[in-house]
């Protein structure tokens, strides 16, 4: 009997020259780029909060999350609202490209090359055409002191 493949829906977007994927179910909004008021002593990737429809939410910049070079924020420049445990978080990245569907046997496990930092932020790398989507495991780019302190 042959395996049951499974779809997946992931909203896509870019940092610096890579796709990424973020699961759909996990993605509240798509907003354009606000004034963030920046906060003290926050860690370094975060860019401060927001009021979204008079909820604060944190704002982090998913480039300095990633340790990517940061740069300034152009036209395309988004926020992707996320719920990461319960917790409502701004996420701040280059370009949102669109929402795709991936079959289960289009995704890979993480590659070994990439065991370095950031490796466990990874669901997997999912193929589709001649793309390469890296599919983002959104609950884990933040430990859950980091959590508590957004």
């Amino acid at each position: 009997m042959a395996e049951k493949i499974e779809y997946i829906q992931q909203v896509t977007f870019r940092i610096a020259k890579e796709i990424y994927g973020v699961d759909i179910h996990q993605v509240q909004e798509i907003i354009m780029m606000q004034d963030i008021t920046q906060i003290p002593h926050a860690h370094d990737f975060v860019e401060g909060v927001l009021n979204l429809r008079g909820n604060v939410i944190p704002v982090v910049d998913l480039r300095r999350r990633l340790n990517f070079e940061p740069q300034e924020y152009g036209r395309n420049t988004r926020i992707v609202v996320v719920s990461v445990e319960e917790k409502i978080i701004g996420i701040i990245v280059d370009k949102v490209e669109e929402v795709t569907e991936l079959s289960s046997d289009c995704i890979e496990p993480p590659p070994a090359m990439l065991s370095g930092i950031g490796r466990e932020y990874l669901k997997g790398v999912g193929k589709r055409n001649d793309r390469i989507i890296i599919l983002l495991d959104i609950n884990k780019i933040f430990n859950s002191e980091e959590i508590e302190q957004l």
